[in-house]
């Protein structure tokens, strides 16, 4: 490990490496949980006897939990560190797995997938935070979009794994598996991620600035929540970003299954499909985004040129209807891709001592987003139901508002200023 100019510390190529796999482990279970509703929608809709709200409901009861973590989570990012920070939300979500597992009625499934969100909140903004201190710049973007890669890879594994595991051990057991995994997780990460110096964070609040400045900046969230480029960019976070992740980690089954026609094996598949893509499309940021930085080719600019090909593959999927599959799906996701971008540029557009609350603020528009969404599109079906339109007519006006939604949400983007420069 060695100093940077700025006196915080930062890892070594061997180090990073070993912190980086010890977080993507956790990772990647992670984004696995949040996932595995989706391959298991027909099953637990089956089992509970869910209508679409109960279903749009479940799945967003994960990420009201992640998103009601998130605002204690960055102070106590900020002041404790990554290490004490990720074990002790790890050890929640032991807890939910096991409570998921045991669940015999809707309502206990819900509170057991809520508190699985709020274990699992901490395991993207740990490691981001970590690497706002330990990695360069432009390492960064490599490492953030990395770890999304890590999670399209547990949603592969969400995919037909899952599938294939139900029929031979039942859906319950599959959540003590979870649970026994994150144990290791903790393990894992007590031995291998630095500790937080306890002095570190007052020393480099802003950079070498007094005192009293310190103490400001860790009073509250305001600064975070004033800042321009924060508010710029809340609404493709809520919305865009929130909506992709909504329709990855549920909307793309239920839509294969009760629209375009598809078996729960072939579902299954599908999200096989869209996961890999993702996972394909997150490696390939990460190898571009140095070679991006280094060209001026900033984060503003790509999403104002790349977000509007997501509109497209939406507009593309509600016209097509039944004959929008997997790959219609896949080619939404991707596209939507452009705008996780955002997450590092915000950790980066604030000093080092608040980007634990300032990614925490974000993944809190992001995740905000990804509940209203699931359950907003949920209720819209349902409604568009008993007004009188058919399946297929009802997904498709549910996914129409949400399309308007998200153009309204990009042309505020637009309205700001071009780049923000990282501090």
């Amino acid at each position: 490990m060695r100093r940077a100019d700025n006196a915080e510390m930062v890892l070594s190529r061997r180090d990073a490496v070993v912190v980086f796999l010890t977080f993507a482990f956790a990772y990647f279970f992670s984004a696995l949980v949040r996932a595995v509703t989706a391959t298991l929608a027909p099953t637990l809709t089956q089992e509970f006897a869910l209508q679409a709200r109960d279903l749009g409901l479940l799945a967003g009861g994960y990420f009201l939990g992640f998103a009601a973590s998130q605002l204690p989570l960055g102070r106590w990012l900020d002041a404790h560190g990554p290490k004490k920070v990720l074990l002790g939300f790890l050890a929640v979500a032991v807890v939910g797995c096991v409570a998921f597992s045991l669940a015999d009625n809707f309502a206990t499934l819900l509170a057991a997938r809520v508190l699985c969100g709020v274990g699992l909140g901490a395991c993207l903004m740990a490691p981001l935070t970590g690497f706002r201190r330990w990695l360069e710049p432009a390492v960064q973007l490599r490492a953030n979009s990395w770890m999304l890669m890590t999670g399209s890879l547990g949603m592969v594994a969400s995919t037909l794994p899952v599938q294939w595991m139900v029929p031979l051990v039942g859906w319950r057991p599959l959540f003590w598996v979870l649970g026994l995994l994150l144990v290791a997780a903790m393990l894992l990460t007590a031995l291998r991620v630095p500790n937080w110096p306890a002095a570190e964070p007052a020393a480099s609040a802003t950079h070498g600035a007094r005192p009293a400045d310190a103490g400001r900046a860790r009073a509250s969230y305001g600064e975070v929540w004033r800042h321009p480029y924060f508010r710029r960019l809340t609404p493709v976070g809520f919305i865009s970003y929130g909506g992709m992740i909504a329709m990855q980690t549920l909307w793309a089954g239920p839509w294969m299954v009760r629209v375009a026609g598809y078996e729960p094996l072939a579902a299954a598949a599908g999200l096989f499909t869209i996961n890999v893509c993702m996972l394909l499309t997150f490696l390939s940021w990460g190898l571009l985004n140095p070679w991006l930085a280094g060209r001026g080719i900033g984060t503003d600019r790509l999403i104002g040129w790349g977000l509007p090909l997501s509109f497209l593959m939406l507009g593309s999927i509600i016209v097509r209807g039944e004959d929008a599959g997997a790959w219609a799906w896949a080619a939404f996701c991707v596209s939507c891709t452009f705008v996780s971008l955002a997450q590092p540029a915000v950790g980066m557009a604030f000093p080092s001592a608040l980007a634990g609350r300032a990614l925490s603020a974000y993944n809190l528009v992001i995740f905000g987003g990804v509940f209203i969404v699931q359950w907003g599109i949920g209720l819209l079906i349902d409604g568009f139901l008993r007004f009188g339109l058919d399946t297929v007519g009802s997904f498709r006006a549910a996914l129409s508002v949400f399309l308007v939604s998200s153009v309204a949400a990009w042309v505020y983007f637009l309205r700001g200023p071009r780049d923000n420069p990282p501090q």
